[in-house]
């Protein structure tokens, strides 16, 4: 009886607020000089948070240690999860609001002009020069072309996808893949958004969800959450968010 009247006296309601991840991962979420914090899902889940009544309290961690903290209830809220069977014993998940990730072929523009493919398998014949980093994963087509010795041996690797842009500036590589989002922020902080152009060649399209800790989080609040995020994509804010970092 004492809890119910306390929650209904004037400013003792239990405030909301929600930790979310976030890490040095442009555009989607990165540090400015003077130490703010921003990005395309952190601005994204502090006004989905916002319309719910709810603070954001951000934590920077790496990604393994984001799921770790997820599962033991340290961390609410983490985006750009992908739904797995071993995440949902102890996350719940926002379904697939957000328009799916692409990873796309970025070239060089005359090299664009010459090899104007629809597909990656539409390059395993003649001499075009590929650049990947190392252990990522581009989809199906990707492997398929791997598996040509002859395409193989053009396909040059980095750690670094900043390697592979001064690679192609240096006409050492054709082009390469990396997210759309990524791939034009980076392409506009580096000045080679005019030498370096997005193609149509889709390589792969996975739609990532939120994840949600189940020690910290009850499912009503994903279901709220969710709805909230679809009235941002639908009302035009999220493109705004994300016009923001990489443009038109």
């Amino acid at each position: 009886m004492l809890a119910l009247l306390l929650l209904g006296l004037p400013g003792m309601a239990l405030a909301c607020e929600k930790s979310l991840r976030w890490d040095s991962d442009p555009p989607f979420s990165m540090a400015s000089d003077d130490g703010t914090v921003h990005g395309i899902d952190v601005d994204l889940n502090r006004e989905v948070l916002r319309r719910l009544g709810c603070t954001t309290h951000l934590r920077k961690l790496p990604w393994a240690r984001a799921l770790k903290e997820l599962e033991l209830g340290r961390l609410d809220i983490l985006p750009g999860a992908f739904r797995k069977p071993e995440r949902e014993r102890y996350a719940y998940f926002s379904g697939a609001v957000l328009p799916p990730s692409r990873n796309i072929l970025f070239m060089r523009r005359e090299a664009h002009q010459r090899w104007p493919v629809r597909s990656l398998l539409e390059l395993r014949h003649g001499e075009f020069r590929l650049g990947a980093q190392i252990d990522v994963a581009y989809g199906e087509d990707y492997q398929q072309l791997m598996r040509d010795p002859q395409f193989a041996e053009r396909v040059s690797f980095n750690s670094q996808r900043l390697n592979l842009w001064r690679m192609i500036e240096h006409r050492r590589i054709d082009g390469l893949i990396a997210d759309e989002h990524s791939g034009r922020y980076e392409l506009r902080q580096l000045g080679l958004d005019k030498l370096i152009e997005p193609t149509e060649v889709v390589v792969s399209s996975e739609a990532a969800e939120v994840a949600f800790s189940k020690k910290s989080t009850q499912p009503n609040f994903v279901q709220r959450y969710a709805k909230a995020l679809g009235e941002v994509v639908a009302d035009g804010s999220y493109a705004q968010i994300v016009r923001r970092y990489i443009g038109d």
